[in-house]
């Protein structure tokens, strides 16, 4: 008999936490014990409620703070919440290896989207000439997404020469050219309508290659964040990515 895993949804009340705390009562493997927002107390309902793994769909400005609330506590942390710097990142992965629990950090859930952050990487050893376009819903708190930030590492990664050639320009409107991220310039689009959809777009001689991904339903992240809930447990220290996990 598969055992059951005991998860709190910490940001229950906004549209990624809602449409987790749904999925997860779905999912016969998982039991939803506890639904928190801001002003509770997350240690105690951990340990009221024997919580195995936290799930974070919270705000950048307290992410880090739940995190070590959650590895503290001695549960694993499955963080779809943007804003962790790369120093956040590794003193997290320390702070989790001395517990012994998991923390899996997720820019993303979507498999689609996944896969063209892979795509991308790989095209840009061969087109390194590469800009990013990102767009979310104008509530959404940080710019550019986690998504954005996490594609553009990758593609780093595989090609460090990418836009390595300087463009002469003139910025006749300051921030007219986005953001620069790793050499990778990023432009945020905010507009009511919108979910989460990204176009990475990748010049060369003659032609440009577009890898987009869309989601048109929050329903797109809930299979990821099932997987990635069911599979913390087998982590230890943190872990960036759900490709990790695939």
């Amino acid at each position: 008999m598969e055992t059951m895993i005991n998860v709190i949804v910490n940001g229950v009340l906004g549209k990624m936490g809602a449409e987790s705390g749904r999925a997860i009562d779905a999912d016969p493997g998982l039991d939803l014990v506890a639904g928190l927002d801001v002003g509770a107390d997350l240690a105690l309902s951990i340990s009221q409620h024997a919580a195995d793994v936290v799930l974070d769909f919270t705000n950048p400005t307290v992410v880090r703070q739940n995190v070590e609330t959650i590895i503290d506590a001695g549960a694993h942390a499955v963080v779809g919440t943007t804003g962790l710097s790369e120093t956040d990142l590794a003193e997290l992965d320390a702070r989790a290896k001395v517990k012994g629990v998991g923390v899996l950090v997720c820019p993303n859930f979507a498999i689609g989207a996944v896969l063209m952050m892979e795509f991308a990487a790989k095209a840009a050893q061969y087109m390194p000439h590469v800009e990013i376009i990102e767009y979310h819903h104008n509530q959404k708190a940080d710019a550019p997404s986690g998504t954005a930030i996490k594609t553009a590492d990758l593609i780093a990664e595989s090609n460090p020469q990418v836009n390595v050639i300087p463009l002469v320009e003139t910025e006749l409107v300051k921030g007219a050219r986005g953001g620069t991220y790793k050499n990778i310039p990023i432009h945020s689009v905010r507009l009511p309508g919108y979910v989460a959809h990204q176009e990475v777009i990748l010049g060369g001689l003659g032609q440009t290659l577009r890898i987009r991904h869309d989601s048109i339903d929050r329903e797109s992240f809930m299979p990821g964040v099932c997987l990635a809930i069911k599979k913390v447990a087998s982590l230890t220290g943190l872990t960036y990515g759900l490709e990790k996990v695939l």
